[in-house]
């Protein structure tokens, strides 16, 4: 130790210099530690590597979202997380049965074609031999009257949707009168070719009478309406 008064050198510890006598208590006492200042007296942050200031723990760093922590708003309140929308799905079309719907010719093609259906079921062809009588329906003795059947209850089903539904749940071709003018058409035709094509002596039937009617009325004001539509284009 080196005396700051007469520059003697110390060895040992001493409370004073033996040559000046000035105390060296002071000047023993090591120099405290003190945080390192900034402008203005304010303490400096502890620096990490690079010289990088670390963070107060708890607290995370400007710039990075903190994880597991609700978002702030500009005002301080927290925001709860908002849940995810699911897209929507676009609603069915309901279905309501209005008749009104349904045009004069679409009641009577309904009608018609349901005459139809059942008449299939009736005898079409009899036999009398010996006081005996026997008859037959038309599906019995024509097996393609089941085209006829379908196609009458797809006229039915056709028709309900038609006035239960605004618009059609499905699409489907040609528009609403051609589609039951080729139904109706074709019933005709398969109608009419088992109304003349009768077994071998045998006679008609009320069926056979009923159903060729009824093929005829189904389809008459359709084609009505196919002509005048066909005349108004002209």
């Amino acid at each position: 130790m080196i005396c700051t008064q007469c520059g003697c050198n110390i060895s040992g510890r001493t409370a004073a210099c033996p040559a000046c006598g000035a105390r060296l208590a002071a000047q023993s006492m090591p120099a405290q530690s003190m945080p390192a200042q900034g402008v203005a007296g304010q303490s400096m942050p502890a620096q990490g590597v690079a010289g990088q200031s670390m963070p107060a723990q708890g607290i995370p760093p400007q710039g990075m979202p903190s994880q597991g922590m609700p978002a702030q708003s500009a005002a301080g309140r927290f925001q709860p997380a908002q849940p995810a929308h699911l897209p929507e799905h676009a609603a069915s079309p309901a279905f309501r049965l209005e008749l009104s719907r349904l045009t004069n010719s679409d009641r009577v093609t309904g009608i018609a074609s349901l005459v139809l259906l059942v008449s299939l079921f009736l005898p079409w062809y009899g036999v009398n031999l010996l006081g005996i009588s026997a008859e037959a329906d038309g599906l019995t003795v024509h097996g393609y009257l089941y085209i006829v059947l379908l196609l009458c209850v797809a006229i039915i089903a056709y028709l309900v949707m038609w006035a239960g539904f605004e618009e059609l749940p499905v699409r489907l071709p040609l528009s609403h009168q051609q589609r039951l003018l080729v139904a109706s058409g074709l019933n005709t035709v398969l109608v009419l070719l088992a109304f003349l094509t009768k077994p071998d002596g045998t006679g008609w039937r009320f069926g056979a009478f009923a159903g060729l009617l009824a093929a005829l009325i189904a389809m008459a004001p359709l084609v009505i309406r196919a002509v005048q539509a066909r005349r108004g284009r002209a």
